[in-house]
């Protein structure tokens, strides 16, 4: 093809064209949006690094519930704030817990909402880590068998879908394993099969209220500067069980995404995580760039990576645009 006779402008000229090649599409439904529960009644705190996102009380879930919904944003995915933390993170297993009472409430509610649950200790841990410490290390081994308890408890409380986050060794077969033992085999687990020790994740830590109260979590979160051991956590997830592998965070991580969408028949999730999310409403904020524009940009280029499902706090705003 040797310009004049081929001339790449030809199908450019007009939205119609535009259209019709059009090689990549958002719909609402390849949206999954994260809700922050916290104890208490009639409670909606922003959160101050990520403006338009909120901490709820349960008691507002069926409004927000309601709202995905009338946007055709039909899945979301919890974490939970609980009413006190421990070493062992007993909060997140609890049968009263703060997320199961989520769940029964969304299920209650909104019986059509996919409602996944996030499936890790840090939220509920004094150190907030996300393993069980044996002599101030994340002990890998000891924490499977709770992990499996928090898996099973949301399932029991109604969850469709959990979602561990953790990054132990041999989760996925611990939790499938629990699962299929109590009667829920055909619960989805949603791995995050390759979660990066990323800077990203700042302004989730200040929603959900679990950094870590010493060292990082370099030494269960994978390296950013690896993409083959990506394939091999990947590959470890799906022989245990994993039914959907999810990349997080998303945007520095596209070719990461394109990589499982190449090795992969499975469905692949990608995570626009808080700090992407917190860079474009500040930069939108200050006249910088046009932020409706950049959102829509930014979840298309997820998209065209191979992601089929994309989890963000910008779910509702796409949602809307799309609906226009």
């Amino acid at each position: 093809m040797i310009f004049p006779e081929y001339r790449a402008r030809r199908l450019r000229q007009n939205e119609n064209f535009r259209a019709l090649i059009r090689e990549t599409s958002i719909a609402p439904a390849h949206l999954v949006y994260p809700l922050f529960v916290m104890p208490g009644k009639g409670v909606r705190e922003e959160v101050s690094s990520m403006p338009g996102v909120f901490r709820i009380s349960v008691d507002q879930l069926a409004k927000e519930a309601k709202e995905c919904m009338g946007l055709g944003v039909n899945s979301v995915i919890l974490f939970g704030l609980p009413d006190k933390k421990d070493s062992k993170g007993s909060g997140a297993h609890a049968k009263d817990g703060i997320i199961q009472r989520a769940i029964k409430e969304l299920k209650n509610t909104a019986p059509a909402l996919t409602v996944c649950t996030d499936v890790c200790l840090c939220e509920y841990t004094s150190h907030g880590h996300c393993g069980i410490l044996l002599d101030e290390v994340v002990d890998n081994d000891s924490t499977l068998e709770v992990l499996a308890r928090i898996a099973l408890s949301h399932a029991q409380a109604g969850a469709d879908m959990v979602a561990p986050s953790d990054m132990m060794d041999g989760r996925v077969a611990e939790i499938r394993g629990i699962l299929d033992e109590n009667n829920f085999h055909m619960l989805p687990i949603m791995s995050y099969a390759v979660k990066y020790a990323s800077a990203f994740y700042g302004p989730f830590r200040d929603a959900a209220e679990c950094a870590p109260q010493h060292g990082d979590r370099k030494a269960y979160q994978m390296d950013p500067a690896n993409v083959r051991e990506a394939l091999r956590e990947a590959t470890l997830d799906v022989e245990e069980g994993a039914d959907i592998l999810m990349v997080k965070p998303a945007m520095a991580y596209l070719d990461v995404i394109s990589r499982l969408r190449d090795e992969f028949d499975l469905p692949i999730a990608a995570y626009q995580v808080s700090g992407e999310y917190a860079m474009i409403k500040a930069a939108a904020a200050n006249g910088w760039i046009d932020g409706e524009k950049v959102m829509h940009e930014s979840l298309l280029s997820i998209r065209r990576a191979g992601a089929d499902i994309i989890i963000t706090y910008f779910a509702k705003e796409m949602a809307k645009l799309l609906n226009k």
